[in-house]
């Protein structure tokens, strides 16, 4: 019996996840889905353009009314900005450097060992359950560093479980429920709570509503998300995905299961001595009162928020080629700069999938943006949810439930956000619920659903990275096994935040749920 049969003897009685996975990999190849899914969208884009589709509503990036109409594709103006717009789509697109320039320090560090040897001296007498908990845990915690968690953390998982004797799926499954599933969770605030509380002030500004919310707003709440969600991921990735992924076949011959030899641990330990020594200059160039890696925002307040924004993934690059390269040099895995290359090499060459992909993502995602049919659908949504007449707790859920559908058509959180909170913050505190929690449930319905949204920018990534471990996974593969993440966090964190309401506990400090 082939492996492919038995992984399909395996998966047989997985009944509603074996149906998504077949369907969505009876598909074309992904990279194809996105070019029908990009002249649905043509098509789409066309009727609402010759309809004159349109909506007005405060923007609050703009703080502005703005009026939006539908973009056609279709039309010499739209088949102008196709042709004009293809390139700097691809190279613009927000993962696609970020990815190439991260992957280029994990290349050295796996071609030269220290991946394995380090995860097996790691892994040894681990718990399962303890394991999987660790990968989730620090999936969710990840997010302080805004997208490293995405091309760090997830095939970092997909590793740890393969060298533990687990499923790498599973392992990679897990890192991105706890990365992207519980982005808006974590134990200390960062980039995304600043973000969105200045969107949030900004709705109550252009609403003339005399209350502001701090970065702090929702902190409580988060600190308590994590935990929670890193106990839901865990079950989940336990008792529904790894039975519905069967056993692994170790067709890429990655040694599990030899012991770590003398050499090896002398490579481990000179590799950590120099990882310390990196992060203690970096550390230097990032703590102090006047570090370097510090700039003034625009209060004149020295942060590091633009070093974490746009200067971490180069971090990130020297965090892995440091300590790969002191331990190829120890056990001879690198003997000169030629191996150093040639590990960035065939890194690269194992992107080249994920670069086909990315093109054509890079494609639907701009020109969906272009459309306009994201925005109209989302203020679409609001206003519907305005007019329906909820209050308190059923207005809660309902919110959710629409911000976590609008998630799979428009991926920006701060885009979305934008939108929609000058419509929901003020109609909302009118209505006795304070700005902390309509932010708060607005994070909940977005985190939840970016795992089975193909619109999220790193989604192709992760296709890539799972065909490392299943040359036959494809889209459905990917939806089918993160399906019941999204499901169990958008229910069971509605429910935490409901029963916060029942409560009546603050969300951070000094930030009540009702006003």
């Amino acid at each position: 019996m082939t492996d492919k049969n038995k992984k399909a003897q395996a998966k047989e009685s997985s009944g509603f996840l074996a149906w998504v996975e077949k369907v969505g990999n009876a598909l074309p190849h992904p990279a194809m889905i996105f070019v029908i899914m990009l002249a649905i969208l043509a098509v789409i884009a066309q009727i609402c353009y010759m309809n004159n589709v349109s909506v007005d509503f405060f923007d609050a990036r703009e703080g502005k009314v703005v009026e939006i109409a539908a973009v056609p594709l279709l039309n010499a103006e739209g088949i102008r900005h196709i042709f004009q717009t293809t390139v700097t789509n691809f190279t613009g697109f927000a993962p696609l450097g970020t990815v190439l320039v991260a992957m280029l320090g994990v290349g050295v560090a796996e071609y030269a060992g220290f991946f394995d040897a380090g995860l097996k001296k790691l892994l040894s007498n681990v718990p399962s359950v303890v394991l999987t908990a660790t990968v989730v845990f620090v999936g969710i915690i990840s997010n302080i560093a805004s997208d490293a968690g995405y091309v760090v953390v997830i095939p970092l998982g997909a590793m740890i479980f393969l060298t533990a004797g687990k499923h790498p799926i599973a392992g990679l499954a897990a890192a991105f429920a706890g990365v992207s599933g519980g982005f808006s969770a974590n134990l200390i605030f960062g980039p995304t709570d600043a973000l969105l509380s200045g969107l949030t002030n900004e709705a109550l500004r252009a609403a003339n509503i005399d209350a502001t919310i701090d970065v702090t707003g929702n902190w409580y709440f988060l600190i308590v998300s994590t935990f929670f969600l890193t106990l839901i991921g865990t079950l989940v990735t336990e008792i529904v995905v790894i039975p519905n992924l069967g056993e692994y076949k170790n067709i890429n011959g990655h040694d599990t299961g030899s012991a770590v030899t003398d050499l090896e641990k002398k490579g481990l330990r000179r590799a950590l001595i120099a990882l310390i020594i990196y992060l203690v200059i970096l550390g230097l160039m990032m703590f102090p009162e006047n570090a370097i890696l510090k700039e003034p925002d625009n209060y004149g307040d020295l942060n590091l928020n633009n070093f974490l924004a746009h200067g971490l993934i180069p971090a990130l690059f020297l965090l892995f080629l440091i300590p790969g390269l002191v331990y190829g040099k120890t056990v001879g895995t690198i003997k000169d700069s030629t191996d150093l290359v040639k590990a960035m090499t065939e890194s690269m060459e194992s992107m080249g999938g994920y670069l086909v992909l990315a093109f054509f993502a890079s494609q639907f995602v701009a020109l969906f943006a272009y459309s306009n049919l994201g925005t109209i659908l989302s203020v679409n949504g609001a206003n519907f949810l305005n007019s329906i007449g909820l209050k308190g707790i059923p207005l809660i859920v309902i919110f959710v439930f629409l911000t976590s559908f609008l998630n799979l058509f428009m991926g920006s959180a701060s885009a979305k956000w934008a939108i929609m909170a000058p419509i929901f913050v003020p109609m909302f505190f009118e209505l006795g619920l304070s700005p902390e929690l309509t932010q708060m449930a607005y994070r909940v319905a977005d985190s939840s659903t970016n795992i089975i949204s193909p619109l999220m920018s790193y989604f192709a990534m992760i296709v890539v990275f799972m065909q490392k471990y299943d040359k036959e996974s494809g889209l459905g593969t990917l939806v089918s096994t993160m399906l019941p993440y999204s499901i169990a966090f958008l229910l069971l964190w509605t429910a935490l935040l409901i029963g916060w309401m029942a409560l009546k506990a603050p969300l951070g400090p000094g930030a009540s749920l009702f006003v």
